[in-house]
């Protein structure tokens, strides 16, 4: 089972069946479906998708598994000048498909725990958990490009030049030791 890559995900799965027969799901879910993400972010750009590619299947000790990526663009609060910036949201991700908490805690650590539930997988709810866990704890501006910066340059006084010194003239400190050094002998 593959899904078009530019179809809508359905919004659940049964994962285990899909883990069995090692299918590929690969689709969009609409950003602005995704309520608590659609939260976190300034705004979505106009008819904003989150690209899916989620992978499933059994790994070497038969524990289903599912894989994805997932893309998408969005607009942050930059946390410098406190101005929308356009930022790209990438994921990878492998997470092992559990039905307890016992389950959870016999996974291996490069595993994440998803629950599931009467063989029902909540497909916009992973994709929305994998966005959240994307966001940049401190969205900002590449530094050349934030106004904020270029605001902070320009009033900074232009330092001023320093006379050069040379190098003769200066008295070192700790001549007055090394001639009493040199005195005690």
């Amino acid at each position: 089972m593959s899904e078009a890559p530019n179809a809508e995900l359905p919004k659940s799965v049964d994962p285990y069946r899909l883990a069995e027969q090692g299918s590929t799901l690969e689709g969009v879910v609409p950003l602005v479906s995704l309520s608590r993400f659609r939260d976190t972010v300034s705004r979505l750009p106009e008819g904003s998708e989150c690209h899916v590619s989620l992978t499933f299947g059994l790994d070497e000790e038969r524990r289903r598994v599912v894989s994805g990526k997932l893309s998408a663009t969005v607009v942050l609060e930059c946390q410098r000048c406190m101005g929308d910036m356009q930022s790209q949201l990438e994921s990878g991700f492998e997470l092992g498909l559990v039905a307890s908490e016992q389950q959870a805690q016999q996974l291996p650590k490069n595993l994440e725990p998803f629950p599931v539930e009467d063989f029902s997988m909540d497909v916009w709810t992973l994709v929305e958990d994998e966005l959240l866990l994307a966001l940049p704890a401190f969205p900002l501006h590449d530094r050349s490009e934030c106004p904020a910066t270029k605001d902070l340059e320009a009033l900074e006084p232009d330092p001023e030049p320093e006379e050069p010194e040379a190098e003769s003239t200066r008295e070192n400190p700790f001549s007055v030791l090394a001639g009493l050094k040199n005195t005690k002998h």
